[in-house]
């Protein structure tokens, strides 16, 4: 199990389009409680440029898994299955923090996904733990109350300089055991005690996604 996103140039774009959409609110006159707040107007040329970019960047990002994934598969297969090729019995490449055009209530709508996946009937979907905990691959029920979405994972319990501030490296020796990981100071907000149990969070979601198999990772490389 990995994780890639577009690393850091969907930043770079979000951020042009953002300053974009700043001027247009001043050159406007509107007054936003935040700047932060400023937005495109679905059918203008700024919002079809921002729209274009942000597809371009989640397809890069879906491609960047695809190579890191097939990369890692080899090392696998070279390691320790003898050079023969294996086949997995599933592979699952799901966004999470992204944005799709689509179809709810009979409507067509954008739909923003943030600490989400999207869990229709046709979906797998990963649901990861922290650095010591489980994570689960699941397949969606498609329930429209929820947009047809579920969790992306356990999510956080505080915040990560909280975290830093709440736990010592002993603590996170401790809440590592049993798993290959860096043990220092830099990833002391990566603790798994500031994430939520992620057992509990499966439990409030068994209406949204059917788990399928369950993954108890002994190494854990944070790039």
């Amino acid at each position: 199990m990995l994780h890639s996103g577009s690393r850091n140039i969907g930043n770079n774009l979000a951020q042009c389009h953002i300053n974009t959409a700043k001027e247009l609110a001043k050159i406007a006159g509107n007054k936003l409680p935040d700047p932060d707040l400023a937005y495109f107007v679905a059918g203008t040329l700024e919002f079809q440029a921002y729209w274009h970019d942000l597809q371009w960047a989640q397809d890069y990002a879906r491609f960047n898994r695809e190579v890191m994934m097939a990369r890692f598969k080899r090392i696998i297969e070279k390691h320790l299955a003898g050079g023969k090729a294996s086949k997995p019995l599933l592979e699952v490449n799901c966004h999470h923090n992204y944005a799709e055009k689509e179809v709810h209530f009979g409507e067509d709508v954008y739909i923003t996904r943030k600490g989400a996946v999207r869990a229709t009937e046709q979906d797998y979907g990963i649901i990861p733990g922290s650095m010591g905990a489980k994570s689960y691959i699941v397949k969606g029920k498609g329930n429209h109350a929820s947009f047809c979405s579920c969790s992306h994972g356990a999510g956080r319990l505080m915040s990560r300089n909280k975290a830093k501030n709440a736990y010592t490296l002993d603590d996170l020796i401790e809440q590592t055991k049993g798993v290959e990981c860096r043990k220092d100071s830099g990833v002391l907000d990566e603790i798994p005690g500031a994430y939520k149990s992620i057992d509990e969070v499966m439990n409030q979601q068994l209406d949204l996604v059917e788990p399928i198999a369950t993954l108890k990772q002994v190494v854990c490389v944070k790039g």
